[in-house]
């Protein structure tokens, strides 16, 4: 076994139980990709076994902080038995489930979902590349299903050194696939959708629109960003009688709109808008509209903390012109999955577009992922989804 000795001072983190040691904080040692390796502090005393990427800055992923472990097909297996356990307890009102959520479920750089019969997988470090026919195997094995999806394609593998890969696993056929959730029935395709495939982690958030949206009557709804009309369908079900949903993506909205049917909703109700969001909310603005609700689910505008600064105006920017649109007393639901935003910075900067606008609200909820995407103690940078619910004052 391969071993990797840190530097004095640099085992801290790792007796913290964070799971990462950077390039930095290696003094000596050196394996193959995705190499199992022996973690040591500077004095031999034993720290982790961990996978070794030597591409990525993050050059050393822990699997366990047990000496007596051993990194083999049964500690997958464990692993994954113990992922399966957790999401067992949890409500979740859907078959789409995120069966495997990385770090969290110590098993860094895996990402595995559930749809229904069909599991899409990211196999994202050089750690889980691997051993991925075991992990593969390991997985069909503990839910019994037959088919697997790679969705290998995310700009995180080149960090490490690896090729995109994507196609099926395990099993073949149609990739795309109806799942049922809160009662909805919305549709996704393993091999083209967003991540695994779909936004497993707004789920409750889902729920909460529609419950809002119900309570407060509101009848007219806009869904920024809106991809494949998720909010949208729960705008609907919540009694909403006008919703619009915007998205640069004519494919998303297509399917957008193909769920307002699946799920009998009218279509006079729902308009799809192929068009830039901060150019449309503009215009709305200078056309003198307004929504009872909005929702603001944009992309991830800074992936790190070095992009923060950038990212936060453009946050501020969509968030302040959702404030101006916003009818008093209606409801702004507002994201940002932007890991190198943390929740405190984004609640600086949605207060800052609303002192711009020149409106006040009061902070109605605080969301985050469903827990299926659960966050650790000891990982803070696992909580990457967070949201405020504002409703705004009626004054």
């Amino acid at each position: 076994m391969k071993t990797i000795t840190l530097r004095e001072g640099k085992e801290r983190s790792l007796l913290r139980r964070h799971p990462w040691v950077f390039q930095g904080s290696v003094a000596k040692g050196k394996a193959d990709p995705g190499e199992t390796v022996r973690v040591e502090a500077s004095d031999g005393r034993f720290l982790a076994w961990a996978a070794y990427s030597p591409s990525s800055m993050i050059r050393v992923r822990v699997w366990s902080f047990d000496e007596a472990e051993r990194i083999d097909a049964a500690f997958f297996e464990r692993r994954i038995a113990a992922a399966l356990a957790l999401r067992a307890r949890l409500p979740i009102a859907s078959d789409g489930v995120r069966l495997v959520h990385g770090e969290a479920d110590g098993l860094p750089g895996l990402i595995v979902d559930r749809y229904a019969g069909v599991l899409s997988a990211q196999f994202l470090s050089a750690g889980t590349e691997r051993w991925k026919a075991v992990i593969a195997d390991a997985l069909l094995a503990a839910t019994g299903l037959a088919r697997l999806y790679e969705r290998s394609d995310s700009g995180v593998r080149q960090l490490e050194g690896l090729a995109p890969a994507s196609g099926w696993l395990r099993g073949d056929g149609d990739t795309a696939v109806t799942i049922a959730e809160h009662g909805w029935r919305l549709t996704l395709d393993v091999a083209e959708g967003h991540k695994t495939g779909f936004y497993l982690d707004q789920r409750d958030n889902r729920k909460l629109f529609a419950d809002t949206v119900r309570h407060f009557g509101f009848a007219r709804v806009l869904n920024c960003y809106c991809y494949t009309g998720g909010f949208s369908v729960a705008a609907l079900a919540g009694g909403a009688q006008e919703v619009v949903s915007v998205d640069s993506s004519a494919p998303a909205l297509e399917r957008a709109s193909a769920h307002v049917a699946l799920n009998g909703f009218d279509a006079a109700r729902h308009q799809a808008l192929d068009a830039d969001v901060n150019h449309t909310l503009r215009e709305m603005l200078k056309q003198g509209r307004s929504f009872e609700a909005i929702v603001l689910d944009p992309p991830k505008f800074a992936p790190t903390a070095a992009h923060a600064e950038r990212a936060a105006r453009a946050y501020k920017d969509i968030n302040r012109l959702a404030f101006k649109l916003l009818a008093p007393g209606g409801a702004l639901f507002t994201f940002s999955c932007s890991g190198g935003v943390g929740p405190e910075l984004f609640h600086k900067i949605v207060a800052g577009a609303g002192l711009d606008a020149g409106v006040d609200g009061i902070v109605y909820a605080r969301l985050a992922a469903a827990p299926d995407h659960p966050q650790t103690i000891t990982f803070p940078e696992g909580e990457y989804l967070k949201g405020l619910v504002v409703l705004k004052s009626a004054g």
